[in-house]
């Protein structure tokens, strides 16, 4: 019998439980996304309004990325540090309703900037704390459906950006990430519904005593993954002398002078070197670094050039290119259902592969048509990247790392929703 009872994942309460709980964490994390792509065809109306170039006015898409990548760190370290996913969504739902205040007030493009970057900090938190939540089911379909709303609405955002902006104003484009405000009671009972496994290190083993039989508590964490550590070792070699303190990986004695275990640390590194070591980790988040980087990179090219090839209006090219990405980001069910017949090295040729043609496609494809194919392929590899490396990304790790990685994984993920309509910017 093993000495130690390994934590096991949380799965789904079913099919329809998970798929409602899925449906409501994309209505979350959708509205962020939405921020993403909202502005997009504003820009022109935003520049001749604050008398910017429109170089300059681009800005307001590059600050929302930058000020997602910046604040998913920030809310990880802070409210889910201390109160776990339900923290974050608090704190996050805050900064939205700030950011979105100062977006609608501010009379000049730095304060606009400003705005975007706060607001863009709280969609950051939602975004997390919807993959955070996601990711207790094991079966990866949650996560898959999360993926899928968040792609959605990144691409539902182009067109209800541009419609919003000529019905109303542009500031109107730069507020949908404020919609998620909707999902906030729901998501809050569901984020504390559960708790997050505690970071116990891996413990030393010790030899049996007289005093010392199974079920005595030693800090040994059982099957189940939230709550304290109750299992207890059913076995330790005899080589180890009673008594005698054994370092931990924390370098704290796992034993007292009278030879009883001493209670695991619960204190996580205070640096994720274990995670970013990881090389499935690494994999993952850098596969997903350069496809959304692609990605969000076509979200703010491909419909110029459509624009450009036909002359539509922006309305129309945000119809059009909405329902082709919106297309591929449904589409990409398919390739998350299909990943365990594929296995991991076939989706990682499929993702490494389709991202640069969906590139090459739409920036050098002279026919609109091809273009929009272009783009619905980019985002069908992104939504189904986000949905099957968010479990690759946390394979290896302990279930109380979990959450951490989760964060770094969107990390990588924000930092080319940063890139992407910075590089797109300015190479035209």
């Amino acid at each position: 019998m093993s000495a130690v009872s390994t934590p096991t994942p949380v799965r789904a309460a079913g099919p329809r439980g998970g798929t409602r709980t899925g449906l409501l964490l994309a209505a979350l994390a959708a509205p962020a996304a939405m921020g993403v792509s909202g502005p997009s065809l504003a820009l022109p109306e935003a520049a001749r309004e604050l008398a910017v170039s429109p170089a300059s006015a681009a800005w307001l898409m590059t600050a929302y990325g930058l000020g997602m990548a910046a604040g998913t760190p920030l809310l990880s370290a802070t409210a889910g540090r201390r109160h776990g996913p339900a923290g974050v969504i608090r704190a996050a739902a805050v900064l939205v309703a700030l950011g979105a205040v100062l977006v609608l007030l501010a009379p000049t493009l730095p304060l606009v900037v400003a705005g975007r970057a706060l607001e863009a900090a709280g969609a950051a938190g939602l975004n997390v704390a919807a993959f955070q939540l996601a990711g207790r089911d094991s079966t990866g379909r949650t996560p898959g459906l999360v993926a899928i709303g968040s792609a959605a609405g990144g691409t539902v955002g182009l067109f209800a950006g541009a419609a919003v902006a000529g019905a109303l104003d542009w500031r109107a484009a730069l507020l949908l990430p404020l919609l998620s405000l909707l999902a906030l009671p729901p998501a809050l009972r569901l984020a504390e519904q559960g708790q997050e496994p505690r970071y116990i290190p891996r413990p030393a083993l010790h030899r049996s005593s007289p005093h010392a039989t199974s079920g005595t508590p030693t800090g040994i964490p059982t099957d189940t993954p939230a709550g304290p550590p109750t299992g207890a070792p059913t076995g330790t070699p005899a080589d180890t002398p009673t008594g005698t303190p054994a370092d931990t990986p924390t370098g704290t004695p796992t034993a007292t002078p009278t030879g009883a275990p001493a209670p695991p640390s619960t204190r996580p590194p205070a640096l994720p070197l274990d995670i970013l070591r990881n090389p499935r980790f690494r994999a993952a988040a850098g596969l997903m670094l350069a496809v959304s980087t692609v990605n969000f990179g076509l979200l703010y090219a491909a419909p110029r050039r459509v624009a450009a090839l036909t002359g539509w209006s922006s309305v129309q090219t945000g119809a059009v290119a909405s329902l082709a990405a919106l297309a591929g980001a449904l589409l990409s069910w398919l390739l998350i259902r299909s990943a365990l017949v594929l296995g991991a090295r076939r989706v990682r040729v499929v993702l490494g592969i389709g991202s640069p043609g969906a590139l090459v496609l739409a920036l050098a494809a002279p026919w609109p048509a091809v273009v929009l194919v272009g783009s619905g392929m980019s985002a069908l590899v992104t939504a189904g990247g986000q949905g099957l490396l968010t479990g690759a990304a946390t394979g290896g790790l302990p279930p109380a790392r979990h959450g951490l990685a989760i964060s770094l994984f969107n990390l990588a993920f924000l930092t080319g929703v940063a890139a992407g309509p910075a590089l797109a910017a300015l190479a035209t």
